[in-house]
């Protein structure tokens, strides 16, 4: 039995749907929590988007671009948890709209 791997095309639709489900995570939701994690979706969005193209072309600079994203990501992750955590130590609170306590 042949194997016939997914097109570019659905690799583009499932990455266009995953930017778009975080992109709304981050302009709607108020938890700080949540539009983290909605930042964290749009990045592998992004990351899927690399890949996809990197095999199409045969070429490995998407993929090394991927391993710099995945990094950033998680250092992205460590310090807007450590920020949160200060914020809600500080204000019992993690809404977004509460956090005007961090302007200059």
């Amino acid at each position: 039995m042949i194997e016939v791997a997914p097109s570019t095309a659905a690799y583009l639709m499932l990455s266009a749907t995953l930017f778009s489900i975080g992109l709304v995570g981050v302009v709607i939701r108020r938890n700080m929590i949540t539009v983290l994690m909605s930042i964290e979706l749009m990045l592998n969005a992004v990351n899927i988007n690399l890949i996809a193209f990197s095999h199409r072309l045969s070429s490995l600079e998407g993929q090394i671009f991927v391993i710099f994203i995945i990094a950033i990501a998680a250092g992205e992750a460590a310090v807007g948890l450590a920020i949160i955590i200060q914020l809600y130590r500080l204000k019992s609170s993690v809404n977004v709209d509460e956090a005007k306590v961090l302007n200059g």
